[in-house]
């Protein structure tokens, strides 16, 4: 048996149908004002409009979720700076008390020395 290869004729045929059909192809696009191609452009121009959109209730939701986180971080730093305050005052308060019982003391003590000076 025989190798039957194909001539340059016929593969230079083949070349030719293969390009007449991709030209076929491109002859046998609708025109713009067809109303198949209408309705696809009006089904494209929905999507990206569902998904514009979409990316806009994202975007409202992110910067909702972002107020909400900074509005909860100043309530907790407000309440860490009256916390803050309170323990300032009880310090001032425990500062005072300590210097009172000191000043008793020194009154007492200056009694003391004084009721020993008046005995002498």
């Amino acid at each position: 048996m025989a190798f039957k290869g194909d001539k340059f004729a016929d593969r230079a045929a083949a070349a030719a149908a293969a390009k007449q059909a991709l030209v076929e192809g491109f002859k046998a696009k609708p025109a713009a004002d067809d109303p198949a191609v209408l309705a696809k452009q009006a089904e494209r121009k929905a999507i990206a409009e569902a998904r514009d959109i979409r990316a806009a209730e994202r975007k409202v939701k992110k910067e909702a979720e972002d107020l909400e986180r900074i509005a909860a971080d100043a309530a907790r730093i407000e309440a860490e700076r009256i916390k803050a305050e309170e323990e300032a005052v009880k310090a001032v308060e425990a500062v005072a008390a300590v210097e009172a019982i000191k000043a008793q003391r020194k009154a007492e003590r200056d009694a003391k020395y004084a009721a020993r000076k008046a005995r002498r």
